[in-house]
């Protein structure tokens, strides 16, 4: 399938699903009695229609600053699309419980009509906690990330790099809503962290890669003794990866596509492609197991002896990664779901949602992401900047002599 069909596709599907969420919570809210003894129908159907037109009409005028229209009208968009799930999910459990009541009528007896006035409008209640959740998860959003610090023993490093701090981002998903204030607020926050290395560990870039070109000179003030290291994310494949990758190297970071390389004597970085843009992209037909294996294999075949970081932006294949010897893994891509419930749905697709976990004795951490995509909200769990000290490994204690 070429590309441009691949994406054709893709925006059917996302228009589909988009048009039935509209259409299911109105469809909803418009039957409950309050709703439909004292609003007008076409009112509905009109206000279904704007809400429904601000986030695609944003992305289609599309014009930098936030003082353009479509700056407006994406941001709307954005955050009514966090309000629609947050809605869709609250409706949905107002007509399970509306079915419930209407099947045990015959038990509630007199309490049956009473029971289903309440539960015929639960759908305006689920509505207006969606509104308050989305209020919270939006307040989240502007106060930013959080640091969140990780102290890791690494086997093979060496004593002298005892103390190493490497500083992680991931999601920044610049561009048209998060911008050039936006950045400068977390370079305030990375700065004080005293970094001797930096990793970017993907979706750097949203939908444009020319929005963010205009952010390279902040960019470039991302700094480290050892280095900016950075790998691509799903976004760079979307938004063009060639000249994302440039606009990464003009910044002054290091790209590791495929490859790894050693940043002080017995240290070792290394990058995988993305492995989810590796699996979506592949021809019709190729196997994806085969690809994704041969992707991570590919960072990590020849590299020297010594404890091995890789930055691999979709938290795939960490069994792998482990039997490779890598000591630490970083990730990003699942945004820890973003906005409760959603995480639940993630986990089905990336068991390591959020967090440290250990793997095969290797360390494998999956960053929340320092920015959000889509919906500026959110929900209980604030993004995050990574900040993790590297220390050597305790020596193994000798055996003790046989008797």
């Amino acid at each position: 399938m070429s590309e441009t069909w691949r994406m054709a596709l893709f925006l059917v599907v996302v228009l589909s699903v988009w048009t039935l969420l509209h259409a299911y919570v109105f469809w909803s809210v418009g039957r409950a009695p309050l709703v439909a003894e004292n609003l007008p129908r076409r009112l509905l159907l009109v206000v279904a229609a704007a809400l429904w037109l601000t986030y695609p009409l944003g992305r289609i005028l599309d014009r930098p600053g936030p003082e353009a229209v479509s700056f407006v009208l994406e941001l709307v968009g954005a955050v009514w699309m966090g309000v629609l799930f947050l809605a869709f999910v609250g409706v949905l459990l107002a007509d399970l419980v509306r079915g419930l009541v209407l099947l045990t009528a015959p038990v509630l007896g007199r309490l049956a009509a009473p029971a289903d006035v309440v539960s015929a409008n639960l759908p305006l209640g689920a509505v207006a906690l969606a509104l308050a959740l989305a209020t919270i998860g939006l307040v989240q959003q502007v106060r930013g990330p959080v640091v969140v610090e990780h102290e890791v023993h690494l086997a093979g490093l060496p004593v002298e790099r005892d103390g190493t701090v490497l500083v992680a981002i991931s999601d920044l998903h610049l561009g048209s809503l998060l911008g050039a204030r936006w950045f400068e607020r977390r370079l305030a926050q990375i700065e004080p962290l005293r970094a001797d290395l930096v990793a970017v560990v993907g979706d750097l870039v949203d939908g444009s890669a020319a929005r963010v070109e205009s952010l390279l000179p902040q960019l470039r003030r991302l700094r480290a003794p050892l280095g900016v290291w950075a790998v691509p994310g799903n976004h760079e494949h979307y938004a063009g990866l060639e000249r994302c990758t440039r606009l990464l190297e003009e910044a002054g970071y290091t790209v590791l596509r495929g490859r790894w390389a050693e940043v002080a004597p017995g240290l070792v970085v290394a990058g995988a492609d993305d492995l989810t843009a590796v699996r979506q992209l592949a021809p019709r037909g190729t196997p994806g197991e085969p690809l994704l294996a041969g992707a991570l294999d590919a960072a990590l075949a020849g590299r020297p002896p010594g404890a091995t970081v890789l930055l691999s932006h979709t938290p795939w294949l960490a069994d792998r990664a482990a039997a490779h010897g890598v000591a630490l893994m970083l990730s990003g891509h699942t945004h820890d779901g973003q906005i409760w419930p959603f995480g639940g749905l993630v986990r089905l697709q990336y068991p390591y949602l959020a967090g440290s976990f250990t793997v095969g004795g290797m360390r494998l951490i999956v960053g929340r992401g320092t920015g959000t995509w889509g919906p500026p909200l959110r929900l209980w769990r604030r993004s995050e900047i990574l900040r993790i000290t590297l220390r050597a490994a305790a020596p193994a204690s000798p055996l003790a002599p046989a008797s």
